[in-house]
């Protein structure tokens, strides 16, 4: 007896194990059942917003779908509408509404067909992420995972994964692609007759939607909305305006704002909803205006337009133009000029400038030569093709001269400023810096508009204080301060007179040109923001009105004038600057012999400077028509500015108050110095110099070219050993050398002697 008790017992144990154990599994399956991501695999469209959440543009996903990224929230309209007509308990049953599933079973009894499926919309979640064939197996399993579902997730939750993936017709899925497709407009923004219409659209998408069935699409949204009044969601004048309007017609275009931009982040963030900086009011605002000039360019050739904005507060873009009249699928209007390689023309200038301040290389004023140069075939000229001897850095770089901006890089150091650059975010800077050599000032490189509007910016965010100096290699406020002063005198005697217009609102801006008019830049900045266009050809193709003054400068103002006014920078902090006496006529700290300064406030490294090198105490005679040749009796000492022959040559052309030194008094020597009458002009010693040969097989030769202090004196000119002839008045010689390394020498008058050497290839 006791052992038949005893084996029931064990039966019965055996069997609570087995059904525990199977109810553990059961457990565990059902712990278990859901993917943890429904949706993955799922390919959504690319798509772009302003910073307000504005759609920029978007582009389609991989399977041809138009399938935006899932939002985590649902317009408030669209859900009311979407669980009144798919769901109207979906905010109290587990996911599995029994009623609906038994009322769908009679109706499709008593029709003998299926007339209603009885699905919740957390069931057709789960139905739309599993995409198997319908059928009453399939429906079980629907109906405990969505169970599942409803655990996992919260109501809102599951009614954001049903909007995101539910069809909407055609290639059209989910309700925000929906609304952009149908309405033109974020779902957001939907009144309530256009959310009862995307309400009632994935219930037979296929049958019904805008381009099919349109009075059946009616009827079932206009019903929905009869239930939304009768249940109080909506008063009776809403509804009766929400069914007197129209459905809508064919699908419509997605906005297309800064297009290029949306093709950049499209490769980079393909199927994502990227957030950026853009603000759409101000980029349709830039946009129409970039539109607007281009077309008036191109009736002079020039047939692309690009323009950037950035804030200056924030180093964010703005609005962001890559090449203007996108959307007429012209030549070249698909180039992104913002991020394309372009000639830089004289755009660089003023980073050159603002470097040469802040190491100590120059002053503001400092007077940079400006005669001609020739270094290894390498003669830059400026853009009127003249010279002017001595040029202030300040007014060199306002009028954009290229000679003495070779000087400057020259005595700056090439490495040392292609250095710069590339730490200020030149990322096309891809060759060496001697590849490039001088001709780096003048466009010898390729620069891209957004990089080096940044930078303008940057120094703009340096000043304000918005941006930490270990971020940037131009940090000396003294120095930035002074080249957006020089900026802001920008006068361009070549192009036109642009103090009448930027008087009009205070900008420190700079323009360029690249070689055989290909590229037209102009880079403007205010405190609070940087604006940067370029005009020209994508294809490269060069235009004889393409300056940058007379086409990006126009289109910048323009810009400009689109944003708030700014006030102006302020000037640097105590203890940023140093103060110093500046002679007055050449800009470098004061000499000894320098009579007529200014105090002013300089960059740190200003002490590293040279004095003044031109100022020089003469002995004359009393009636100062004569030099005399030391102090004595009859003589008086006077303090005068006396420039190189070379530069004096052209200086006094522009500047008639100049005084040039007077010539010796007769017979007598000049002890007072080692003071040289003259200088070459051309050839400059050390240079390399190509002679090609004309038609007729001969060689034209060279010209040598001398300054003297006295014109009226007589120059003696040897070849190596050969003398080769005399001058005066004008000191021009033509020579053939052959080829190898020469020295010219010519000798004047009086005895004095100069040499250069120059190497004939």
């Amino acid at each position: 007896m006791t052992g038949k008790k005893t084996y029931g017992r064990s039966k019965r144990h055996r069997a609570i194990y087995l059904t525990a154990t199977v109810l553990c599994l059961i457990c565990i399956c059902y712990i278990f059942c859901l993917p943890k991501d429904l949706f993955s695999g799922t390919v959504y469209s690319t798509v772009i917003t302003d910073r307000n959440g504005e759609l920029l543009g978007a582009r389609i996903a991989d399977d041809g779908q138009w399938r935006f990224p899932p939002a985590d929230t649902v317009p408030e309209r669209f859900a009311k509408a979407l669980i009144e007509f798919e769901d109207r308990h979906f905010r109290l049953h587990p996911g599995v509404n029994p009623v609906s599933l038994v009322r769908a079973a009679s109706q499709n009894i008593r029709n003998r067909k299926t007339v209603s499926g009885g699905s919740t919309i957390t069931m057709q979640v789960i139905r739309m992420s599993r995409q198997k064939e319908r059928n009453l197996i399939q429906k079980g399993i629907e109906a405990i995972l969505a169970t599942r579902l409803e655990l996992r997730c919260t109501k809102d939750e599951i009614l954001a994964l049903y909007t995101a993936h539910a069809p909407f017709g055609g290639n059209v899925v989910g309700l925000e692609a929906a609304s952009w497709r149908y309405f033109g407009r974020p779902a957001e923004e939907l009144s309530w007759g256009e959310s009862a219409t995307l309400a009632v659209l994935p219930n037979s998408p296929s049958i019904i939607h805008p381009g099919k069935n349109r009075a059946l699409l009616k009827e079932k949204r206009d019903r929905l909305l009869a239930r939304l009044r009768d249940r109080g969601t909506i008063d009776n004048s809403t509804y009766g305006l929400a069914i007197s309007e129209a459905l809508p017609e064919a699908p419509l275009p997605l906005p297309q704002y800064a297009p290029h931009l949306t093709e950049s982040l499209y490769q980079t963030a393909k199927g994502k909803h990227t957030k950026t900086s853009i603000d759409l009011g101000l980029q349709k605002k830039v946009e129409l205006a970039a539109e607007r000039w281009r077309n008036e360019f191109s009736r002079g050739d020039i047939n692309d337009l690009a323009a950037i904005i950035i804030n200056v507060h924030t180093s964010e873009t703005v609005a962001y133009c890559g090449n203007a009249d996108f959307a007429s699928g012209r030549s070249g209007s698909y180039v992104d000029i913002l991020r394309s390689p372009r000639s830089t023309g004289s755009i660089l200038k003023p980073f050159l400038y603002c470097a040469a301040l802040q190491d100590g290389e120059i002053l503001p004023g400092t007077l940079l030569p400006d005669i001609p140069i020739n270094i290894n075939g390498f003669s830059p000229q400026n853009f009127d093709l003249n010279f002017y001897g001595a040029v202030p850095a300040d007014q060199a770089l306002a009028r954009s001269l290229n000679v003495p901006a070779v000087n400057m890089l020259r005595n700056y150091g090439v490495p040392k400023f292609h250095d710069l650059l590339k730490k200020a975010g030149m990322s096309t800077l891809t060759r060496p810096a001697s590849d490039y050599g001088l001709s780096l000032i003048l466009g010898g490189a390729e620069g891209s508009l957004a990089e080096i509007t940044a930078i303008y910016a940057d120094m703009a965010a340096i000043m304000n204080g918005d941006m930490a100096p270990d971020k940037f290699p131009l940090t000396d406020r003294t120095a930035i301060h002074y080249t957006f002063e020089a900026l802001k005198e920008v006068n361009r005697p070549d192009e036109m007179d642009w103090k009448m217009i930027s008087s009009v609102r205070k900008v420190a801006w700079k323009t360029g040109t690249s070689f055989g008019f290909r590229d037209g830049w102009a880079v403007g900045v205010t405190p609070d923001y940087a604006v940067g266009v370029w005009a020209g050809n994508a294809s490269g193709q060069g235009s004889p009105g393409l300056t940058g003054a007379r086409t990006a400068g126009p289109v910048m103002f323009d810009l400009f004038n689109i944003l708030p006014r700014s006030g102006w920078f302020s000037e640097p902090d105590y203890g940023e600057y140093i103060t110093a006496e500046v002679c007055r006529s050449s800009g470098h700290l004061k000499g000894i012999h320098c009579d007529k300064c200014d105090t002013l406030i300089l960059p740190k490294a200003s002490l590293r400077s040279s004095p003044c090198p031109y100022h020089r105490e003469v002995p004359l005679t009393n009636d100062g028509k004569y030099r005399a040749g030391s102090p004595k009796a009859g003589t008086r000492q006077e303090k005068m500015f006396i420039l190189p022959p070379s530069m004096e040559w052209y200086y006094k052309e522009q500047h008639p108050e100049y005084r040039p030194l007077p010539p010796l008094m007769n017979g007598t020597p000049d002890s007072s110095g080692n003071f040289i009458p003259m200088d070459f002009i051309y050839p400059e010693s050390g240079s390399t110099i190509y002679l090609p040969k004309q038609i007729d097989g001969t060689v034209k030769g060279i010209t040598v070219t001398l300054a003297h202090s006295n014109p009226e004196t007589t120059v003696y000119w040897h070849l190596d050993d050969s003398y080769m002839g005399e001058t005066r008045y004008i000191h021009n010689l033509n020579i053939i050398p052959s080829r190898g390394r020469h020295t010219i020498t010519a000798v004047d008058a009086d005895g004095n002697t100069i040499s250069t050497s120059i190497n004939i290839d």
